[in-house]
């Protein structure tokens, strides 16, 4: 090897560590769960200190509200939800949407499980899923009324299992929107 192409070798790993180090390490199974804090569907701060060790928490992230496979992945948490608190689990779902999508989100789909709010990607951040800021406006009509769509931002579609140790359980990063809650239910029965 040319000490040229040696030199770009290593500037190209070089760039590569930066980018990873900026990025932040993606959590893994075992890690610690990050604190954080969001406005949920009803406007209110919630913690996850408050939340964590007192049941298993599901922390989904998923694109946007009343879209098909996010409708789908609500949908599912919201019909295996028996199942779910049966098993002492809640579930939180986080998107770059506003308080108010949320709120239109849950009543267009009877959804009983907490939205929380990350417009700005800071919880996306925390568990390392990938968010592209930019604020978006979408029309949307319901029962003969037209909404208008907050979003600032974007997150992929991550799902995280937090034990009552505080640790997390599962990290499903290719996530299949109408199966997630089953994968979920299987994580579950594993920590049991």
């Amino acid at each position: 090897m040319r000490a040229g192409a040696r030199l770009s070798a290593w500037a190209i790993l070089a760039a590569m560590a930066c980018l990873s180090a900026a990025r932040g390490e993606e959590l893994k199974i075992g890690d610690k769960a990050p604190e954080f804090a969001a406005k949920d569907d009803q406007g209110k701060e919630w913690k996850s200190s408050d939340h964590v060790g007192k049941k298993i928490l599901v922390v989904y992230f998923y694109p946007a509200d009343l879209t098909g496979g996010c409708t789908k992945q609500a949908c599912g948490f919201r019909d295996d939800m028996n199942k779910l608190q049966g098993k002492d689990v809640e579930v939180v779902g986080v998107s770059g949407d506003s308080v108010e999508n949320h709120q239109l989100f849950k009543k267009v789909h009877n959804l009983n499980f907490t939205l929380l709010a990350d417009e700005q990607g800071q919880v996306a951040k925390a568990f390392s899923v990938p968010f592209t800021a930019g604020k978006k406006v979408f029309p949307f009509k319901h029962e003969g009324k037209e909404y208008k769509l907050e979003r600032g931002g974007t997150a992929a579609r991550w799902t995280h299992v937090i034990g009552k140790d505080g640790k997390l359980a599962l990290v499903n990063t290719k996530v299949k929107a109408a199966e997630d809650s089953k994968a979920v239910l299987e994580t579950v029965e594993k920590l049991k």
